[in-house]
């Protein structure tokens, strides 16, 4: 019984770094199993081939290899602007999330740097899924490098953008963010402005080919892509996958499963 369940529910591959990562995987993979899929997890060492999948999901963690938009590596700011988080504001969010945090804390590679093996695969996996008409969704890193795969480039550091608001880093969805009213994005969340979690300090700078702002911060910093060219290629910049109670950024989950289960459907009827 539980195989033919598993069966019927379309695979979603799950991207990740062979160490740390854990937080995100498990988070992304009950996210997947909620809305009714199969979550695979994908790093270098344990590849998988697009024709095994039905969706794709591009995961945070390490910063884009600067060469790969064309750009040399710069030196980190000597201090970055993480705005202040009052003992009130930091008392509530543990009150509120102390699980999430404890499981992040233990789970997560702090300052993973680059990772080259991780940027061939997930290139190689992006490029195969856009081949195949694979919906996708990038997490974070992955909405990045969507945009870079595509030809488009980075800012590798946020600070100038928070000179008069604080560049807020927090599970909590504390950062406001404007949705373009005529996307994809917009039909899933059902919102033109929505609170999201913020764990960045790197965004979209230059477009891509085919690639379309569809989310922006007050101060311009790119929140969320789409590919104008496939009907289910969507990035944003935030967590969705730890912000489970909040049904609005669970429906990501559930249209990129939906999806995925269309193409899941016809595999199985072949």
């Amino acid at each position: 019984m539980v195989e033919t369940v598993n069966a019927a529910r379309p695979i979603i591959g799950v991207t990740g770094p062979d160490h740390g990562g854990l937080a995100a995987w498990w988070f992304t993979k009950l996210a997947v199993w909620r809305a009714g899929g199969r979550a695979r997890r994908i790093t270098p060492r344990r590849p998988c081939h697009v024709q095994e999948l039905d969706g794709l999901i591009l995961g945070g963690g390490a910063d884009v290899a600067p060469d790969l938009y064309g750009a040399e590596s710069l030196p980190q700011p000597e201090e970055m602007t993480r705005g202040e988080v009052g003992l009130f504001r930091r008392g509530l969010a543990l009150l509120a999330f102390p699980l999430m945090f404890l499981i992040r804390r233990l789970l997560t590679t702090r300052n993973p740097g680059l990772n080259r093996n991780r940027d061939k695969l997930e290139q190689d996996l992006l490029r195969a899924a856009l081949d195949n008409n694979l919906p996708m969704l990038g997490i974070c890193r992955g909405a990045q490098l969507i945009n870079v795969t595509m030809g488009g480039t980075l800012h590798q550091h946020l600070t100038g953008f928070y000179q008069e608001s604080p560049n807020i880093r927090s599970l909590l969805p504390r950062k406001q963010i404007m949705v373009e009213p005529d996307s994809c994005l917009a039909r899933i969340l059902g919102c033109e402005t929505c609170g999201v979690n913020a764990l960045h300090d790197q965004a979209v700078d230059r477009l891509g080919e085919a690639v379309r702002i569809v989310a922006r911060e007050p101060n311009g910093v790119i929140q969320a892509v789409e590919l104008t060219t496939k009907p289910f290629a969507v990035g944003v910049q935030w967590h969705p996958e730890y912000l489970p109670h909040h049904p609005r950024q669970q429906r990501l989950f559930q249209s990129l499963v939906d999806t995925a289960g269309q193409s899941h459907s016809v595999k199985q009827d072949q």
